[in-house]
């Protein structure tokens, strides 16, 4: 099933890039007849230039922001559109007063400079994002956009990125939502943001490329990406029953009949996670639930009748049930289980194809969009099991709705503007101790694949051993720490 999917998602996207479904459409007109008419009807002449421009809104959520907020906030204001049609929503949850003030002042400080710039704070974290997003969407001047831009608080979108984005909505009424690529300011930082690069870039370079030109859907990405506020009311507006708000989202929309659009040559600065903790609680969060959401929508798909039964097929079994489901389960039963297990029961033989051919296949369908990575690939294919050990136990907690299912940790940002270590703004954080580092879970799963390889090399007859140790050598690293940066500021 996985190689059936990574063939057909890989023939899809190369075919998209040849093919281009959705071409750039031409700029938006700042001036015509309305905007001549209007000019001579009170000789506002900067009413005439703008007036073609439709009013945008730019969501910014934000807790506890304090290396970041500059960044967002300054790239946001920085945009090229006209000042008086795009509002800048800072959405501020924080929870501490010194970051709280330090935002208010600088929404203050761009206001100042002629950007309409909201800050706007609620008195409870309900929600989360999304019940912040949701509350933003409440505010009477939001009834004069017709678009929204989302930026997370580490993300600096270009100044043209509105002026790329904006005209796919206004000349197609029936496209909701434009999703921009992600790119990484500090993906040279060492070995783990590296194989976090290749795993993202298959993400936006393959399945959201061939979602969008095959089916015109894919899961939206919470941030870097511009919507038709229109599609969001119809869908019924940002929900906060799982912790994948964003890709709870996308598939109301889709539902309903909207149409979406992956442009990857417009791409937004953003920042991997460096510290390992961070990194596996945001993968915890992405994983649990986008389960969660699987199990929550499954019916409605099944049910709906405004959507085409080959898209319903699509988002059933290949969106969630192969890539939210099997994608992390199967791996690690695999290499992790079945494969060091098979050496101590010689009775048990698993087929070369199942061991080498099938999963050497798949890996090079991820790495030939990663030509400049290839050389990552063995490190990327050892991390990558270790996690899908994490992300295995995420994906059972989602379907099943066990205890953490709607935990909600902020992925911790450093503000690494351009990819060297940030020093950050108020206080330096204690660093972390080696035993508050390590991971129980991983530390046991080394020591079963140590004994599983050394039975194998005293025993067995085959050269399982090679794999089995390598592979307890990374669960060791990860499970003691030694994987990112030593300290966080969570």
């Amino acid at each position: 099933m996985l190689l059936a999917d990574a063939v057909f998602l890989a023939a899809a996207s190369l075919l998209a890039r040849r093919r281009r479904p959705y071409r750039a459409p031409g700029p938006i007109a700042s001036a015509g007849p309305a905007a001549e008419e209007e000019d001579d009807g009170d000789g506002d002449e900067e009413a005439g230039r703008t007036v073609g421009y439709p009013v945008v809104l730019v969501q910014i959520p934000m807790y506890n922001e304090r290396e970041v907020y500059k960044l967002s906030i300054g790239a946001a204001c920085g945009m090229s559109w006209p000042s008086d049609r795009v509002i800048v929503q800072v959405l501020d949850d924080s929870t501490d007063p010194t970051v709280k003030d330090l935002v208010e002042l600088e929404c203050k400080f761009w206001a100042n400079k002629g950007k309409n710039v909201k800050y706007e704070v609620r008195n409870n974290r309900k929600g989360y994002k999304a019940g912040a997003l949701k509350q933003g969407m409440l505010y009477d001047y939001v009834q004069q956009c017709d678009f929204v831009a989302v930026f997370d608080a580490d993300f600096q979108p270009e100044p043209d990125f509105l002026m790329r984005t904006i005209p796919y909505l206004v000349h197609n009424p029936r496209i909701g939502l434009v999703q921009a690529r992600w790119e990484f300011v500090n993906h040279n930082e060492f070995l783990m943001t590296r194989i976090q690069k290749m795993t993202l870039d298959y993400h936006f370079k393959v399945e959201q490329e061939a979602g969008s030109s095959i089916f015109g859907f894919f899961g939206f990405n919470g941030t870097a990406g511009v919507w038709r506020i229109s599609s969001i009311k119809e869908a019924g507006g940002w929900e906060d029953r799982t912790t994948v708000e964003d890709m709870d989202l996308a598939v109301r929309a889709g539902l309903k009949g909207w149409k979406f659009i992956y442009v990857g040559d417009v791409k937004v600065k953003s920042e991997l996670p460096s510290n390992l903790k961070a990194y596996r609680r945001q993968q915890h969060r992405w994983t649990c639930g986008a389960a969660n959401l699987f199990r929550k929508t499954g019916v409605e798909i099944i049910l709906t009748k405004e959507v085409s039964l080959w898209r319903k097929l699509y988002l059933i079994y290949s969106f969630f049930f192969i890539r939210k489901v099997v994608a992390h389960v199967v791996p690690f039963m695999l290499y992790c289980v079945v494969i060091p297990l098979s050496v101590l029961i010689p009775e048990v033989s698993v087929p070369v194809w199942g061991v080498v051919y099938i999963p050497t296949t798949i890996t090079l369908l991820y790495a030939i969009r990663n030509p400049s990575s290839i050389h990552f690939i063995p490190f990327w294919i050892l991390f990558e099991n270790v996690m899908s050990f994490h992300r295995t136990k995420a994906t059972f907690i989602g379907l099943l709705e066990l205890g953490s299912v709607n935990e909600w940790v902020v992925t911790e940002k450093l503000g690494n503007s351009n990819g060297t270590k940030s020093v950050p703004q108020i206080l330096e954080k204690p660093r972390c101790r080696f035993w508050d580092r390590c991971i129980i879970s991983e530390i046991l799963v080394a020591a079963f694949l140590f004994f599983c390889a050394t039975y194998n090399l005293v025993l067995g007859d085959d050269f399982y051993f090679v794999y089995i140790y390598l592979q307890a050598i990374t669960f060791l690293i990860v499970g003691t720490g030694f994987c990112g940066t030593s300290s966080s500021n969570s």
